[in-house]
């Protein structure tokens, strides 16, 4: 165990990793105090000893990870493997055969399990610079570095495949094929730290986001997709928007409580003053509320839409004359009266829990129409705005869309949201297309940034 901690000790300061001497006996004395075949122990007194700073934690994780499970270091109490000593016949065979360069000759230490050699070359392609003579700044010599490595990569990949195809050390069939495997494995190791760009590790340090990018990239995440903390602060942001929907509407009709300029009254006042208008008049209408009707999929990933979309309506019921909310699956529900007393968290807590709906049931948009229009049509009239959210899969049931064409003709504007991205809605059970036509409006729905596009067109 001590000589595979040295070679390992060995590998770290080649590749330019500072370990002192006080640290490796301070380690090794260490090791004797807990279970060594743990490795969650031993690996963390390696740790506590060589990695000196948080900066420098993420260097050791690379070259342990390396070192005792890429190069699968003999280490264990057990018997040696005996495909690794194949490997090393087949290794110190290869190298009589060839002239091998400084490059090869590292390549083959790498398989036979000393990286030494090869970490060295890496930490010299990773310090080369360009040339200071030159006027113009290139990186073509450490291009060309690579280059060169990587041409003898794959010169030692084919000397192995011949060298085991050929088979002059009789090795049975399963033999090579291990062998084929393990150092395509290692070749593959060898590959990936050349072509592993370094970076300086700095996971203290503090990436200030602004405020709208931090929105932008939180409002095109999936509503699904969502975690539940992403789900609180999307809840925040939406409760940001109400109020700011609120104030923008309160301020409309403060400044309406004097009403519009009216010129004709202004101006026909004005004659008794030589037409100088010193009594201003105002129109007193106010500006029109209009009234909300939602019918919400309640099914799977369409919930998670239309749970926001009914937040928001509630939020800002005093921006509409009225709004009037419904859910279904397969039937059809009115949940008015439970958004129009209930807290938003328990409404919705009710909603699933106490409404007369089986949420198992395959979503059936013709029997949801046909309720609708059984024992809710009178609701609608030319000032109300019709919202549907739902993706319009009806499990290949009769959409009944001859009837949203009469839902459509009572109220003054239908829009639907779908959840879904547009290029899925013609695709299977999907019956969007069939909709559209009685639709004032179709919109994706997908995100937050969608969201919050449509609330805002529909308050302001």
């Amino acid at each position: 165990m001590v000589k595979a901690i040295l070679r390992f000790v060995s590998c770290c300061r080649t590749a330019g990793y500072r370990v002192s001497t006080s640290e490796v006996l301070d380690c090794i004395s260490q090791l004797e105090l807990v279970n060594m075949l743990d490795e969650v122990e031993f690996r963390a007194v390696l740790r506590t000893n060589f990695a000196k700073s948080r900066r420098e934690q993420a260097h050791f994780d690379q070259l342990y990870h390396l070192f005792f499970h890429e190069m699968l270091q003999d280490i264990s109490l057990d018997e040696a493997d005996p495909v690794s000593d194949k490997m090393g016949d087949v290794i110190e065979s290869i190298g009589k055969q060839s002239n091998a360069n400084r490059s090869h000759q590292a390549i083959m230490d790498f398989l036979s399990g000393n990286p030494m050699a090869f970490l060295e070359i890496m930490r010299m392609l990773q310090t080369e610079e360009f040339d200071m003579t030159q006027d113009r700044k290139f990186n073509l010599g450490p291009l060309a570095s690579r280059l060169e490595v990587m041409v003898q990569l794959n010169d030692v990949r084919g000397e192995i495949d011949r060298f085991l195809n050929d088979n002059p050390l009789h090795y049975a069939l399963k033999t090579r094929q291990e062998l084929a495997r393990r150092f395509a494995r290692q070749l593959d190791n060898a590959h990936a730290l050349l072509l592993k760009e370094p970076r300086p590790y700095n996971d203290g340090l503090k990436e200030v986001m602004t405020h709208e990018k931090y929105l932008r990239q939180l409002g095109e995440r999936p509503f699904t997709s969502l975690t539940h903390k992403e789900l609180e602060q999307v809840r925040e942001i939406i409760d940001r928007l109400v109020r700011k929907l609120k104030d923008i509407v309160s301020r409309r009709y403060a400044a309406n409580q004097r009403g519009f300029l009216d010129v004709k009254k202004t101006l026909r006042k004005a004659d008794r003053y030589q037409g100088v208008p010193m009594e201003i008049r105002f129109k007193k209408k106010p500006p029109r509320k209009g009234k909300i009707v939602a019918l919400c999929d309640i099914s799977s990933s369409v919930w998670a839409a239309a749970r926001f979309m009914l937040n928001i309506l509630y939020s800002l019921q005093e921006c509409f004359t009225k709004v009037n909310s419904f859910v279904f699956v397969a039937g059809l529900a009115e949940v008015t009266d439970i958004f129009e007393n209930e807290e938003i968290n328990n409404a919705i807590e009710k909603v699933l829990k106490e409404v007369d709906i089986d949420y198992h049931a395959p979503t059936d948009y013709g029997e949801t129409f046909r309720h609708f229009k059984a024992d809710y049509m009178d609701i609608l009239n030319n000032k109300t705005t019709l919202i549907i959210i739902g993706d319009a899969r009806t499990n290949y049931y009769y959409p009944e869309d001859r009837i949203l064409a009469e839902m459509r003709e009572k109220c003054r504007r239908l829009i639907w949201l779908n959840p879904e991205q547009e290029k899925s809605w013609n695709i299977g059970d999907s019956e969007m297309y069939s909709y559209k036509p009685y639709c004032h409006e179709i919109r994706a729905c997908r995100n937050l940034n969608q969201l919050v596009r449509f609330v805002e067109e529909l308050v302001l």
